[in-house]
């Protein structure tokens, strides 16, 4: 389930350093603004005939006024506020991406890469602490995790225990990554991709409106990185405001693995990084999960530097 989540969060940070060239910092915030803002909406529908608060559900309990466990919050007991909550994550992520394409890189597009990197770790505090000055800092938990049905699915050694959080992660994240390979090899907006990642001056001299390129690569890599956000913040209970930033890392690392720039390697690169931080804490110690996946990826790297996909930066 985490490597699900690095690989959908990772696409969105390939396509931006594959078409805009730059590693955008500020992926990480996305995530987490994403998740605030449909978890906002889930509380809201959740909500509805409580005596909690409106201003309350809508800064998701800030300061500990309502709880999603006393909402009852989750894929059976409230499906109608997640989905809602899943729509808003990808389309306010959206959103924001593209307000802050307009309003900060788009005047400096044409500057160097370590410009716009700079600047993305710029953008990445300021949406950091804006999330933290409206929501609070404090860490909460958000859903209803007593009530969470499980599915018994037969192992080579038993019995594994699937929660219906983990299958909806699963589903989504499947689902998505199918969607983005159907645009990108049948859909003349994929290929247009495709060739402005190859070569952004051959693509803007046959004809290939780059702009609208560009403003789509920010819609899908943001969308994916807004549903992914929530969708963990589903899977894993818990939401804070500097959670984007945590997993910013490992979504990096699982890029670089699979390598930079191309999408079908973040996803490849997720799974492996996601399940070495899993199946790690059976010998190793919980907080050398991470260490272990960088471990991993430090290795692969120095059998094959260009990483898993070398050489193929949209495919």
């Amino acid at each position: 389930m985490r490597g699900l989540f690095f690989g959908l969060a990772g696409i969105g940070l390939s396509m931006t350093y594959s078409i805009l060239n730059f590693a955008n910092f500020s992926h990480g915030d996305l995530i987490t603004s994403g998740s605030f803002a449909g978890m906002s909406v889930t509380y809201l529908i959740a909500g509805i005939g409580t005596e909690a608060n409106l201003v309350s559900l809508l800064l998701v309990g800030a300061g500990g006024s309502v709880f999603g466990a006393s909402l009852g919050i989750g894929v059976a007991t409230s499906p109608l506020a997640v989905v809602a909550g899943v729509i808003v994550a990808g389309i306010s992520a959206i959103l924001l991406s593209l307000f802050i394409d307009r309003i900060v890189y788009r005047p400096i597009r044409d500057r160097s890469g370590i410009t716009l990197l700079i600047t993305s770790i710029g953008v990445a505090f300021a949406l950091r602490y804006l999330i933290q000055f409206v929501f609070g800092p404090a860490r909460r938990g958000v859903t209803a995790s007593g009530s969470v049905p499980s599915v018994a699915i037969p192992a080579f050694d038993g019995i594994v225990n699937v929660n219906l959080h983990e299958v909806s992660l699963f589903v989504v994240a499947v689902s998505l990554m199918a969607g983005l390979h159907f645009l990108l090899q049948r859909t003349k907006l994929g290929k247009a991709m495709r060739a402005m990642a190859d070569n952004k001056d051959l693509a803007q001299i046959t004809g290939i409106p780059t702009e609208r390129v560009v403003r789509f690569t920010w819609i899908i890599g943001a969308g994916l990185a807004g549903v992914a956000g929530y969708m963990f913040v589903i899977w894993n209970g818990t939401l804070h405001w500097f959670q984007g930033w945590i997993l910013l890392l490992p979504v990096f690392a699982a890029v670089i693995l699979g390598g930079i720039g191309s999408i079908y390697g973040a996803i490849v690169g997720g799974l492996i990084i996601g399940m070495t931080m899993s199946v790690s804490v059976i010998w190793l110690p919980t907080g050398l999960s991470r260490a272990a996946a960088f471990l991993i990826m430090i290795v692969v790297l120095l059998v094959r530097p260009q990483g898993i996909f070398a050489g193929r930066t949209t495919a």
